[in-house]
């Protein structure tokens, strides 16, 4: 009887077996991230560079026609008109990552800044300024959003909305910063009710939405009326938050802080993933985006805190409040979806329903939420627009406001189709409306209309792309 003896694994076959995990290490330097970057662009994942291209041609454009464009004043100022646009679009880029729409969002957007300013100009006294009944109906409303959030164990809305309601009823509304609260608040509770219908009882997000954006204008007519806006100009809280700037020195050290802190998190999580023998970044290619950042943002705080007064009377510097107020908002909701356990389910949902609901993810919690989050946003954008505006009217919202919003969702990346996108796709859509609304004006014989027109056309071009690279994608694949 012979012994049989074990033969040792090949070289080669050593080698095969280490290579199913040979990717995950990752591009090794920055020509490498480019060429696989290069290679992604020709699968049709574009991403946000077709907008960062759009923005970059419409700097040079206007720019080019008017020395204006591109003053120390009129920066600052597009950076507060997109403030409202880009906080209202990062919350429908949730809705639209599911592949529904939130039409609602602008009127939504009114009826929370309403409350707000009735609130705090009536002295918290909602209920004798409201009446009795439709008084106790908004109450009745913010009460039973709380019960629905409760049920589907969706913990954080439902802590917003009750705060909210305990607001509205001790009259704690009255003072500015928990009005702000309320108007969250509010936007909450029409985020339940939309999300209720869409998700549990099934009726299209179109339909519901189309709906609520006439419904909506009712109810703000009803709070407001025919009469004068309600002004808010009055309040300082409210009336700084998109008109007043921050200290020269607490701007700088804002961005110190921001910098060094961003440079910390992705440098350890280079550092990490390498340790691990994960995919990772090369760390030449992170500096270098460490650097472009700081230098990008670096040069803006130093344009605006030079002094861009057109006066010697008084002087006029430092960022917008509305800058840090979007920046808060947009790694906020980036740390949700990138990293978070959420943000998973959503892009899961997105991509696939069924595969989602069969993997073991309550699908109609998810959609329910994302409803709530758009709501939630549009409450927080009302109170940037009423800032701006300087009080709240009864047209407010039913503009262009939404309209502004879902295209600089769709023109800064993010797909109509669901499933992919990025909050930063907010902002920088948010920058090509108001850079397009900025610099026409300040065109020789263009009139009022052309702003719609290329702004329609920039929307159209979006989608466009969109369409066609999820086709490139589904063909490569």
């Amino acid at each position: 009887m012979t012994e049989k003896t074990s033969t040792p694994p090949s070289a080669s076959s050593q080698n095969i077996d280490t290579s199913d995990f040979a990717n995950d290490i990752g591009a090794k330097n920055i020509g490498e991230s480019a060429r696989n970057y290069v290679q992604r662009l020709r699968g049709g994942e574009l991403g946000a560079l077709p907008a960062l291209v759009g923005l970059l041609v419409l700097v040079i454009v206007f720019a080019s026609a008017n020395s204006v464009f591109l003053s120390k004043g009129n920066f600052a100022n597009f950076l507060t008109q997109a403030a409202p646009i880009a906080i209202m679009a990062m919350g429908l880029i949730f809705v639209l990552l599911l592949g529904e729409i939130d039409l609602s969002a602008g009127t939504a957007s009114g009826v929370c800044a309403s409350v707000m300013a009735l609130g705090v100009v009536n002295g918290g006294k909602l209920g004798s300024t409201l009446g009795t009944p439709t008084y106790l109906v908004l109450l009745a409303f913010m009460i039973a959003s709380v019960a629905v959030l409760v049920y589907y164990k969706l913990w954080a809305g439902a802590a917003i909305s009750a705060l909210g309601t305990i607001f509205v009823v001790t009259g704690l509304v009255k003072h500015p910063i928990l009005a702000v609260f309320v108007s969250v608040s509010i936007g909450v509770a029409i985020g339940t009710l939309i999300g209720f219908l869409v998700a549990r009882v099934g009726i299209p997000s179109f339909v519901v939405t189309l709906a609520l954006f006439l419904a909506w204008q009712g109810v703000l007519l009803k709070f407001i009326g025919q009469g004068a806006a309600i002004p808010t100009k009055d309040y300082k809280l409210l009336f700084a938050v998109d008109n007043n700037n921050m200290g020269v020195a607490l701007g700088w050290g804002l961005w110190v802080v921001v910098i060094g802190l961003y440079s910390l998190y992705t440098l350890t999580r280079a550092l990490r993933a390498r340790r691990a023998k994960l995919v990772g970044e090369p760390l030449d290619l992170v500096l270098l985006r460490i650097v472009a950042l700081g230098l990008t943002t670096g040069i803006a705080v130093l344009v605006l805190s030079e002094n861009r007064s057109r006066t010697v009377f008084g002087k006029i510097m430092g960022v917008p409040w509305a800058v840090p107020v979007v920046g808060v908002a947009l790694v906020l909701w980036t740390l949700v979806l990138a990293k978070s356990r959420y943000g998973r389910f959503v892009y899961a949902v997105g991509g696939n329903a069924e595969a989602a609901r069969r993997a073991g993810i309550d699908v109609v919690r998810i959609r329910l939420s994302v409803f709530v989050i758009c709501s939630g946003m549009a409450g927080l954008a009302g109170v940037i627009a009423a800032s701006k505006q300087g009080g709240v009217d009864a047209a407010f919202g039913n503009g262009t406001t939404l309209l502004y919003a879902v295209g600089a969702a769709v023109i800064g990346g993010t797909s109509l189709f669901g499933g992919k996108g990025k909050v930063r796709d907010a902002v920088i859509g948010a920058l090509v409306i108001s850079i397009i609304a900025n610099g026409l004006p300040l065109l020789r014989n263009l009139n009022a209309a052309y702003e719609f027109l290329i702004t329609g056309a920039v929307l159209l071009l979006a989608a466009s792309v969109d369409a066609l690279s999820r086709k490139r994608a589904a063909a490569s694949g």
